[in-house]
């Protein structure tokens, strides 16, 4: 028995029931393991200049790819949940093996002595995404599970621990070989990483367990203060090991929003940004669903919002079906991707696309073919994407409107096998001295009929494009 499980076990009572992990209106926080998100009512602006101006950096991105990636893509399961009892309806449901809860534990966590990404290539996955348009990553440095994905001091149960197969690897340490080669060529750090931490006895402690395990701490930390400090402590010295030894962050992504002071789960996160902040100045915080200072960016997941939101955020998206590898998955089209882009940005917002890796260490043959095609989409119109802020009125049918200086761009969303119309009818305010269309291959460039009408502007498309099947998405700049 560890010296941490004596000690718990000197001081063991009862448990008593958890504080319900709900938000301030009493909705859940997470539904099968999809988290909701903060209103843009009870967004808190940060006084700092210097983050206030990184803000406005995020906001100009747009478009962020999001990978979780861990021992858990063996199996093809949801990323950590089956561990959950409580969660077990639905994370389950691809778990046939066995019908122990135990047993299902033992073997998820014992996915550490078989992990081994011989095929693992970070340059390649950071060509891939900065050829293609992606201007940062959002990295999983650690998922519910407890399993590091860094070199970590704090516990053996990483990927560079002794029991890990792959620690013998040049690239072992994966965050530091990912956030070096994206860095290199661009493209900003968001370090993700769960509050909860379902592997160490500082919450779920082996001597006070769960009748079933759920996703809090196995004791109430108002109970054992001592143990929680602990768990504190422990979660502070891993995000200052992310934070101190693996270069410039430029986000901190914090999943597990049922972690937090409403839950009776208060791990003093200030304490340990600002600490963080005294090396980056510049480090914005996504502590997701909490709210106040430190929830810097709102994380809409796997929806979108209905309406246009003036604050920094990103809808959270799966490419496939889950965030964690699935065998066989299935994707969505290259069309259904770009028009979600577009409607995201067309309401303030950035895209960050999950791309799951396979076990071997190489990203989904079909996930690649999705970004290219996302990147050569993105090379003919991104001036309509990047840097862009919306502008009434957001989207009217299948057009989406976005701004740029004196710029509006006007974006019509094609569905297959639809024909162009001969105008695009804008309901548009204000002047505009000349159209132009973006993309569209040699026609880029053309200046386009302008004509004011009593509902705003028509623009007449040529002949020549319309002749010809239409594109996934059409993008015209007026010009003021």
């Amino acid at each position: 028995m560890s010296k941490e499980q004596q000690d718990v076990q000197s001081e063991l009572e009862t448990p008593v029931q958890q504080a319900a992990e709900t938000d301030l209106e009493g909705e859940d926080i997470v539904v099968q393991g999809v988290h909701n998100y903060t209103e843009e009512k009870d967004y808190v602006w940060p006084e700092e200049p210097e983050l206030l101006e990184r803000l406005d950096w995020f906001r100009d991105q747009k478009l962020g790819l999001m990978m979780h990636w861990g021992t858990y893509a063996q199996l093809g399961i949801v990323e950590s949940w089956a561990l959950d009892d409580v969660d077990a309806e639905w994370s389950r449901e691809s778990v046939d093996w066995t019908t122990d809860s135990e047993q299902i534990r033992r073997e998820v966590y014992g996915l550490n002595r078989t992990f081994n990404p011989l095929r693992f290539q970070p340059e390649l996955w950071a060509d891939l995404a900065a050829d293609n348009g992606f201007r940062y990553l959002t990295f999983t440095t650690k998922h519910h599970d407890g399993f590091c994905m860094w070199d970590t001091k704090t516990t053996d149960y990483s990927v560079t621990g002794k029991d890990t197969p792959f620690h013998t690897h040049r690239y072992a340490d994966v965050c530091r070989q990912l956030f070096d080669a994206f860095r290199e060529r661009g493209i900003a750090i968001s370090a993700y990483f769960s509050k909860a931490d379902w592997h160490t006895p500082y919450y779920w402690s082996p001597d006070m367990p769960h009748k079933e395990t759920n996703r809090g701490p196995s004791y109430d930390p108002a109970k054992y203060p001592w143990l929680w400090e602990k768990f504190i402590q422990f979660t502070h010295e891993q995000i200052m090991e992310l934070m101190t030894n693996y270069g410039r962050i430029d986000m901190l992504w914090l999943d597990a929003g049922w972690v937090g002071p409403r839950s009776g789960q208060d791990i003093r996160l200030g304490e340990v940004v600002e600490k963080a902040r005294q090396i980056q100045p510049w480090l914005l915080c996504a502590d997701r669903t909490i709210g106040g200072k430190y929830e810097n960016l709102v994380t809409p997941e796997q929806t979108l919002p209905k309406d246009p939101l003036f604050i920094p955020w990103e809808s959270n998206i799966t490419m496939g079906t889950a965030f964690s590898f699935r065998f066989e998955d299935d994707y969505k089209s290259l069309r259904h991707l770009i028009h979600l882009l577009v409607e995201i940005v067309a309401k303030g917002g950035n895209l960050a696309l999950n791309v799951a890796p396979q076990p071997d260490g190489r990203l989904p043959k079909t996930a690649i073919e999705r970004m290219k095609g996302i990147g050569a989409w993105l090379k003919e119109n991104g001036d309509a994407i990047y840097g862009t802020r919306p502008i009434a009125p957001y989207q009217a049918g299948k057009l989406n409107f976005t701004s740029k200086g004196s710029d509006v761009y006007a974006i019509r969303l094609y569905a297959e096998g639809e024909a162009m119309e001969e105008r695009l009818e804008l309901p548009l305010d204000g002047s505009f001295a000349r159209a132009e269309l973006l993309g569209f291959g040699d026609a880029a460039g053309t200046q386009l009929e302008l004509e004011k009408t009593e509902l705003g502007w028509s623009v007449k498309l040529p002949e020549a494009i319309r002749s010809g099947e239409a594109p996934i998405a059409l993008s015209v700049r007026l010009t003021r």
